[in-house]
C-alpha cells in the first residue's frame, strides 16, 4: 500500500498548518536505545507525492532502499527531529513511557512550531498539542512513513557503530533484536552496558557479576547516541 497525505490534509483543513508525523524504531530490541523521529512535510507542495513516491513504512523496505530515501526525506521535509531514550531509561520507567519520551524529544528537536501530531498507535499526553493516533499510520500516512525511515536508519547506524565498541554481540547484524545469535552471545559474554537489564532475556540468563555500574548509560545524557 502506498501512503498518502489524506490524514495530514484533514488536520491542515482544521487549521493545523504544520503537522508532524511520528514513529519509533527499536521498541522491541533487547539492547540499545529506542529511537523516534518526527517529520513535517510541505503539504501544499504540488510535487510532494512525486518526490517521495518511494517512501513506505520502513519495515517494507530493504536497508539499502531506506538509506537511499533518507537524504530525499531530509531535503523535502520542512523539519526533521530525532529523539531517543537510553537503555537505562527503558529499565527505569518501562518501554512504553520511554517510547513516548523519545517521541516527545523528537518533536522538541523540530525547527519551528508544530500545530498537530500524527502518530502510529501512540498518544503523547506529555505534549499539549492536537494529535491523532492511528493504527498502521506508518503504512497509510506519508509523514509517519517518512518518520519510520528516519528513525530506523538513524538507529541502525548507531547499532552498527556500537558493534565496534561492544564486539562479539553482533549488533551490526541484528541491531539489538532477539535473534538466536544474540541470545548465544549473551550466554557467552553476559550483558553489555547497552543491554536492557529489566527485560526477561537478560534476567533469565546467568549473568556475569561485578558489572561496573559506572559504564552503564545514565538517563538524560543523550549525546553519546548521536550519529
Amino acid at each position: 500500500m502506498k501512503p498518502d497525505i489524506s490524514e495530514e490534509l484533514v488536520l491542515q483543513a482544521a487549521g493545523h498548518t504544520r503537522v508532524a508525523g511520528i514513529d519509533e524504531a527499536g521498541r522491541g530490541a533487547w539492547a540499545g536505545p529506542v529511537y523516534a523521529a518526527a517529520v513535517v512535510l510541505p503539504l501544499d507542495r504540488d510535487d510532494l507525492l512525486d518526490l517521495l513516491a518511494s517512501v513506505r513504512d520502513s519495515k517494507q523496505l530493504s536497508r539499502t532502499r531506506r538509506e537511499e530515501l533518507l537524504p530525499a526525506i531530509r531535503e523535502v521535509a520542512e523539519a526533521v527531529g530525532v529523539g531517543w531514550a537510553e537503555p537505562a531509561e527503558v529499565d527505569e520507567i518501562g518501554i512504553a513511557p520511554a517510547t513516548r519520551q523519545a517521541m516527545a524529544r523528537a518533536v522538541a528537536g523540530l525547527d519551528g512550531r508544530v500545530n498537530a501530531l500524527l502518530i502510529d498507535y501512540v498518544r503523547l499526553p506529555e505534549l499539549d498539542l492536537p494529535q491523532r493516533s492511528l493504527a498502521k499510520a506508518d503504512i497509510h500516512c506519508l509523514s509517519v512513513a517518512a518518520a519510520s525511515i528516519v528513525a530506523k536508519v538513524t538507529r541502525d547506524r548507531l547499532m552498527i557503530a556500537l558493534d565496534e565498541g561492544f564486539p562479539g554481540y553482533g549488533f551490526a547484524r541484528h541491531k539489538g533484536y532477539g535473534t538466536r545469535q544474540h541470545r548465544e552471545a549473551l550466554a557467552r559474554l553476559g550483558p553489555s552496558p547497552i543491554h536492557r537489564m529489566s527485560w526477561r532475556p537478560m534476567q533469565e540468563l546467568v549473568l556475569r557479576e561485578n558489572i561496573d555500574d559506572k559504564t552503564l548509560p545514565q538517563p538524560g545524557k543523550q549525546s553519546q547516541y548521536m550519529v
